[in-house]
């Protein structure tokens, strides 16, 4: 970040620099069709194992640089290594430093994970209540399996990384026409899946709720 703000590159972060240099970006990713594809994802893994914000960024990211499905399989695997690692490193060599710098947060999810460490993991996926850095190093100071964080990680995150993915792609579209940004040209088919994706995605918690309540 610090490197990214002195160097000034921020000042060509923006929208119409990536209008100017969209088929040259574009040219580019079918040229390393399998170079780009890792280095993307190793980017990935890397800041979210170093919790380093701006990952929703990358997400969109990848959905204008990759079709689908390639650019949501790229992220869900991706950020599930890097939140492995980052819960790895909670359960051993770093454990006292990161539990210092989750602090009294772990104490309000204390009783979620005591009730049922699987369903609660995934319901801090589905519904981001607290940091994602916080739901990846947390369930390590609740006994919480290998297995669970990952297989929950995996699921949890797919909704909302389906619709991140398919945002970028539509702002694709937009550059592919030449189109003008306004509204109208912004909320095209694949944005409005997007959105449609995303209320859905919101109404899970309430069915896993009535769910649980069923099987109970």
């Amino acid at each position: 970040m610090a490197i990214i703000y002195f160097s000034g590159i921020y000042h060509y972060l923006s929208l119409d620099t990536l209008r100017i240099y969209h088929k040259s970006l574009k040219t580019f990713v079918e040229m390393h069709p399998i170079a780009l594809p890792i280095l993307f994802c190793l980017t990935y893994i890397l800041s979210t194992a170093l919790s380093i914000p701006g990952a929703i960024f990358l997400t969109l990211l990848s959905g204008y640089l990759f079709s689908q499905p390639f650019s949501t399989i790229y992220v869900v695997l991706s950020a599930t290594c890097g939140a492995t690692l980052i819960f790895l490193a909670a359960r051993t060599a770093l454990k006292d430093i990161l539990k210092k710098k989750a602090g009294p947060l772990l104490q309000k999810m204390e009783a979620g994970f005591q009730e049922n460490s699987a369903s609660y993991l995934l319901f801090l996926r589905f519904v981001p209540l607290f940091p994602f850095w916080l739901v990846n190093i947390a369930p390590a100071f609740f006994s919480v399996s290998l297995f669970t964080f990952v297989w929950t990680t995996l699921v949890g995150i797919f909704p909302g990384t389906l619709v991140f993915t398919l945002a970028g792609g539509g702002l694709e579209k937009i550059l592919e026409n030449n189109q003008p940004f306004s509204l109208n040209t912004l909320f095209n088919t694949q944005i409005k899946m997007a959105l449609i994706l995303l209320g859905i995605t919101a109404l899970v918690p309430i069915a896993w709720k009535r769910f649980k309540k069923k099987s109970t």
